[in-house]
């Protein structure tokens, strides 16, 4: 089976419905055969593996426990990027950010990846309907028009609207509202209920196309603010909530190691930052939105197996980067410390795939830009040459099978001045152009609390470490 593709050009003016109808025309008819599986793209903003099904057992979180149960759970998977826009267009184009593309935390595809092929154009130009509900791209207009068979849609009610009668007064110097709020309102009155019900009513139109879909569902909880219904924080009592031990810098931290400020848009409702009473609230309030975000995805979820084709769907449910509760002191992404880059990954690949390791947890470290190619090998779209070279991750399908087998012996990432990291099945290990380092044992110290970087006896660590940092992503590569 053959994927058409265009070359890479500076322009996208080629990507249009032109390039579709050509790929039509040149694709032997079975492509378009719906028993070619479909594809259920679900992006969470700003969620870590803060949830039951990874360990973390005071998270209500039974829709996406429920998905992990039925497909594999991946614990070693990694964002290329601690931040929604670089990471995005990461993954969405299968190409690490560096020191030379993709240097913007502000990245679009169009501005920063000209000429490079997005995850849903590639879809589109093997003949799927593609679709999009919500915050897939960071920018709704990014590589729009050749990625998405129809607009992009968004939900009416902004995300920064506040609904509580009791606190939406509340503004920040910058005109936000609180920073967290429990309005006793429907599911569907902020906009990520309305993207469930957006995205259920499209399963129900898509399944009845004929054509296999690609589907991709953005939900913005827990992003900032931590705005959920009432009855999501009801599941939570405060004073149960645990408030992490290590609340100080790491020892010996680089000066270019910073936590996230961006709560500090928001009303903070007269809450001390640093204080137990602060971290217990804001916890309560990411518990909340996850709760509520798992509510919606299996809205989504139950309409699939309502209508029969679940099984001929590859699910694939992610977040889009780490993120920090307080350890460190840090609220946050914007770091490259493990917890900001540290995702959830679930895969539950389609009846046609054969046998799998049903329920269990793959150990072998993958990373964001692995996606791309995983969900073409699923679908059995092969990737011709035109699309090989711009591809830098690879199928990760074959942990599906075996999800103990060796796989990369590392994950590469990118942050503001020109940061990068690995993550091994070891250690973290980041480096600056200023010379700065920063290396942690997660062996001994799984929590990052102490930079080892530069002690003496661990030179001879952290340059195995610099080698392979150094020696790229390609050098990581799994065995064939």
């Amino acid at each position: 089976m053959t994927l058409i593709s265009l070359p890479r050009s500076p322009s996208f003016a080629i990507h249009t419905w032109f390039a579709l109808l050509l790929t039509m025309a040149l694709v032997p008819s079975a492509m378009a055969a719906p028993s070619r599986p479909n594809v259920l793209f679900i992006a969470i903003d700003d969620l870590r593996p803060e949830l039951a099904c990874y360990g973390q057992k005071q998270i209500v979180s039974p829709n996406i426990d429920r998905l992990a149960a039925q497909g594999v759970l991946f614990s070693r998977a990694f964002a290329q990027s601690p931040i929604c826009m670089s990471s995005r267009a990461s993954l969405l184009t299968s190409i690490h950010p560096t020191r030379t593309h993709i240097t913007s935390t502000t990245a679009v595809i169009d501005r920063d990846l000209a000429g490079a092929i997005t995850l849903p154009e590639a879809f589109r130009q093997a003949g799927y309907y593609t679709v999009a509900n919500g915050k897939i791209m960071h920018e709704k207009s990014d590589a729009a028009a050749r990625s998405w068979t129809e607009p992009v849609w968004m939900p009416p009610v902004d995300d920064l609207a506040s609904l509580d009668v009791n606190s939406k007064h509340l503004r920040s110097a910058k005109g936000r509202g609180p920073v967290f709020e429990s309005a006793d309102v429907a599911d569907n009155a902020y906009p990520d209920g309305q993207i469930a019900e957006k995205s259920a009513s499209d399963l129900r139109r898509l399944s009845k196309l004929g054509q296999p879909f690609f589907l991709a569902c953005g939900f913005i909880k827990p992003h900032l603010p931590f705005y959920a219904p009432k009855k999501y924080w009801d599941l939570y009592r405060e004073e149960d909530i645990a408030i992490p031990s290590n609340r100080t810098p790491p020892e010996n931290a680089p000066t270019h190691l910073a936590g996230s400020r961006e709560f500090s848009n928001y009303h903070l409702r007269n809450l001390k930052e640093g204080t137990e009473e602060w971290d217990r609230a804001l916890r309560h309030g990411y518990y909340a939105c996850v709760s509520y975000m798992d509510a919606c995805v299996g809205i989504v979820l139950r309409e699939l197996e309502s209508l029969g084709i679940a099984d001929n769907t590859i699910i694939l449910f992610f977040g889009d980067h780490g993120w920090q509760l307080g350890e460190h002191g840090y609220w946050g992404k914007h770091n490259l410390m493990r917890r900001s880059l540290h995702v959830p990954l679930i895969v539950k690949p389609p009846t046609s795939f054969g046998k799998f390791a049903q329920g269990r947890t793959a150990t072998g470290i993958v990373e964001l830009v692995d996606l791309f190619p995983t969900l073409l090998d699923l679908s059995g779209t092969a990737i011709p040459a035109a699309l090989q070279s711009q591809i830098e991750g690879v199928s990760f399908s074959p942990l599906l099978r075996n999800p103990s087998r060796a796989w990369k012996i590392a994950s590469f990432s990118w942050w503001n001045n020109a940061g990068n990291t690995i993550v091994t099945a070891t250690h973290t290990y980041t480096d600056w152009p200023s010379g700065q380092r920063m290396m942690f044992d997660l062996e001994r110290d799984p929590d990052e609390n102490v930079n080892i970087a530069d002690l003496p006896a661990e030179q001879a660590a952290a340059a195995k470490l610099q080698t392979i940092l150094h020696a790229g992503w390609k050098a990581a590569l799994p065995a064939r």
